[in-house]
């Protein structure tokens, strides 16, 4: 880690072609990272539906609808993990149950690449709109679409789990970790190498699943946030500032979860550049899913054990980015008095 004394003059990290460069503040910086919104998307039937999905039915419009949301992240400074799961399907061979004068629904399962039979029970809640008490159910082995007798909703075999299964499932792996940001929109279209060198390795007994995630970054420094700098509010220039801080983010995020793998793939000069640029002597992330990831709020891998939350201090040195774990704050519980 280099932070340069007062009065040098700072190296400009080399920016994407037509980016201006941002403005600088004189002061060392730390940095606090949050997740200010997260999406799970179900990659598998992306990949595999070939063809653009027929929109006149409604598991065709759920997937063209993922599509598009995909495509809208390519413009943005998104991160990505890419989390494995084991693999699960609907068994179409088996019966589904109701619950008597309620919305609990028993459904069949098939677990793994032997396809092991399983179930669960969900509680089910009905839309705004619905007509029926109980919907019109049709299921595939990937898709549930129920009829409300006006909305009709459609969920994955990983959206019911992970909205309504009733207790923690087992935490995704998290095998790749990116960047959204693409003028190509590959990841978004199935067409990220590798994306599909890591559905490769994953098998028949695992399913892959996007994690897209927003990030919020708090600035401590003692001239303030650069990115508030009237010059550094134009958008191509804020864009140019939020780029270099979602490489530090990835590379950290990378090194936690990937271990030495992630490091063939970083950029040294690049990272040691943007840190220098922003006098950055450190940076913690906070990653905690919010509520709408739902029972799939556990995460880890090979490299990093299995937790709802991580919280990571992380620094950039010899091009690298250094990453240790922190113990989560204590939560006092109040005495009664």
């Amino acid at each position: 880690m280099h932070i340069p004394a007062p009065g040098t003059p700072i190296p400009q990290p080399q920016a994407d072609t037509g980016a201006a460069l941002p403005q600088r503040t004189g002061a060392p910086q730390s940095w606090m990272v949050r997740v200010a919104d997260a999406k799970y998307y179900w990659y598998d039937p992306l990949v595999e539906i070939g063809d653009k999905p027929d929109i006149r039915d409604p598991v065709g419009r759920y997937l063209r609808r993922m599509e598009f949301e995909l495509d809208a992240t390519a413009a943005r400074r998104h991160l990505f993990l890419a989390v494995s799961r084991p693999r699960v399907r609907f068994d179409i061979a088996g019966a589904l149950h109701w619950g008597f004068f309620s919305l609990k629904l028993s459904l069949p399962l098939l677990l793994g690449a032997e396809r092991r039979k399983d179930g669960v029970t969900v509680e089910l809640k009905a839309p705004f709109g619905a007509k029926l008490k109980k919907p019109t159910i049709a299921m595939t082995e990937s898709f549930l679409t129920l009829d409300w007798g006006g909305p009709v909703e459609v969920l994955s075999v990983h959206d019911l789990l992970r909205i309504y299964a009733p207790a923690v499932q087992p935490p995704g792996t998290v095998a790749l970790v990116g960047q959204t940001h693409d003028p190509e929109a590959r990841l978004g279209r199935g067409r990220l190498p590798a994306m599909r060198q890591l559905r490769e390795q994953a098998g028949a007994a695992h399913d892959t699943l996007l994690l897209v995630l927003g990030v919020q970054v708090e600035v401590n420094c003692a001239e303030g946030d650069p990115a508030a700098l009237p010059f550094n509010t134009d958008p191509l220039v804020a864009d140019t500032l939020l780029a270099e801080r979602v490489d530090l983010i990835e590379a950290a995020l990378a090194r936690h979860f990937e271990g030495g793998q992630a490091r063939g793939r970083q950029r040294g000069e690049r990272l040691t550049a943007v840190q220098r640029a922003n006098q950055l002597a450190q940076y913690t992330i906070d990653l905690a899913l919010p509520p709408a990831c739902g029972s799939y709020n556990q995460l880890g891998s090979a490299s990093a054990g299995a937790a709802a939350r991580h919280l990571l201090s992380c620094f950039i040195a010899d091009g690298q980015a250094q990453v240790a774990s922190m113990p989560l704050p204590t939560v006092l519980k109040a005495g009664k008095s």
